[in-house]
């Protein structure tokens, strides 16, 4: 079993930066595909990125490309979400979870291809 807990989420300023860390214990994060979601407008949690285990190919919602950037460090079983030019609309609890599948183009934004959740961390977006 997997237990993940989520740190970084604050209150900044549209425009700006953060970076949100997902740090893992219990099993290695090196056998897992890792995914950070956020709840969309209907509240069902959608995906972000998400990060095979190679650590290469990543995927991305068109709505944070080129601006978000999804990264892992297996040594400190630790991944990262880099977040800038923040807006508004990035206002959410951001969760992250892994998967046992090694996600691809059409599954890495499926809830159901994840199987450990942590409790999330709050980020506001506002001036």
């Amino acid at each position: 079993q997997v237990q993940l807990v989520e740190s970084g989420g604050a209150l900044v300023q549209p425009g700006g930066s953060l970076r949100l860390s997902c740090a893992a214990s219990g099993s290695p994060l090196a056998y897992y595909s890792i995914g950070w979601f956020r709840p969309g407008s209907g509240k069902e949690r959608e995906g972000v990125p998400s990060i095979r285990r190679n650590g290469v190919t990543t995927y991305y919602a068109d709505s944070v490309k080129g601006r978000f950037t999804i990264s892992r460090e297996n040594t400190k079983n630790t991944a990262y979400l880099q977040m800038d030019s923040l807006t508004p609309e990035d206002t959410a609890v951001y969760y992250c979870a892994t998967s046992f599948f090694n996600v691809d183009g059409n599954t890495w934004d499926r809830l159901s291809e994840y199987n450990y959740w942590g409790q999330g961390t709050q980020v506001t977006v506002s001036s």
